[in-house]
């Protein structure tokens, strides 16, 4: 049965115009005339029997179900783009392909990418797409990820995959905040102004319960989605913050922030490389996965 598809000319006549609000912008974009675009559009419009812009003196504006439809159509030219060039950058390659990852962007930006030339060194046909995600998700007919880097106290539901490393948190602040003072209990952390993972809204409780004391302002204080706003906002002097450590070796190793106490604690979470089951079987996604352990294995090795 033939599918009910418009021309891939129209679609694209549709989309420029859309993000345009404008027909002669959109013809300008495409190389085409104006008359071009509108009789693309109008053919669009025939097609599926519904208006998609209102037409005036002053121009044309979206109806509202050419908004919803733009939207939509962006979003599946966006993705045939860019499997096509996916395609195209094998070309001439024997081995290869590109894997799309959801990645919580913290952990990506301070300890994956600094690792990341040794992947590519090993596999230079493989390429890796990173789309940032900090809360979890499905994978589905509507996801275009093959895989994704999140930490999890176990794999999701419907996923299989591998565990990396351990989520240590440990409590930290810039040496101006702390003004020449030495901390020495948590108490003394807790006088300090407590800076909040909304990723963690547990998080400085169980610290402190951890260590015996029940602190009543352990929830209150700013809340921050990233880990790399947490730390950056402890930085600057805000506040102490409550940090995964593998993802703040180079600012403990330079001295902007401050471990406050040794006391490290375990959130059962892990950093997994989680993917659907019938994911499993392809290429690019066993060598990044036989990667990450080896990666993960020596980074275990050198925090003992």
């Amino acid at each position: 049965m033939r599918r009910k598809i418009p021309s891939t000319a129209a679609l694209a006549a549709f989309e420029a115009a859309a993000r345009h609000q404008s027909f002669t912008r959109a013809a300008e974009e495409l190389s085409v005339t104006q008359s071009a675009v509108c009789r693309q559009i109008a053919s669009l419009e025939d097609f599926v029997g519904v208006p998609l812009f209102r037409r005036g003196q002053r121009g044309v504006l979206l109806t509202e179900a050419g908004r919803r439809y733009a939207r939509s159509v962006a979003a599946r030219l966006d993705a045939v783009e860019r499997d096509t060039l996916d395609l195209m950058a094998q070309a001439g390659q024997a081995a290869g392909g590109a894997l799309e990852l959801a990645v919580v962007p913290t952990f990506a930006t301070q300890w994956l990418l600094p690792r990341l030339a040794r992947f590519q060194a090993a596999h230079p046909g493989i390429t890796l797409h990173f789309t940032p995600r900090t809360r979890p998700f499905l994978f589905d007919d509507e996801s275009p990820f093959d895989a994704a880097i999140q930490p999890a106290e176990s794999p999701w539901p419907g996923t299989q995959g591998l565990a990396l490393l351990p989520e240590h948190l440990v409590a930290v602040a810039a040496p101006a905040l702390l003004k020449g003072r030495r901390v020495r209990t948590p108490a003394e952390v807790a006088a300090l102004p407590l800076l909040q993972a909304s990723t963690r809204p547990d998080a400085w409780r169980q610290w402190f319960e951890a260590q015996g004391l029940q602190v009543e302002q352990a929830m209150a204080g700013a809340r921050m989605e990233l880990f790399s706003m947490l730390a950056e906002a402890a930085a600057q002097g805000l506040g102490a913050a409550l940090v995964p450590r593998l993802l703040i070796e180079t600012e403990l190793a330079s001295g902007r922030l401050q471990q406050l106490l040794p006391f490290a604690l375990d959130s059962g979470r892990r950093y997994h490389l989680l993917y659907p089951p019938h994911k499993a079987d392809l290429a690019p996604l066993q060598a990044l996965s036989d990667w990450l352990a080896q990666e993960a294995a020596a980074a275990r090795v050198s925090a003992t």
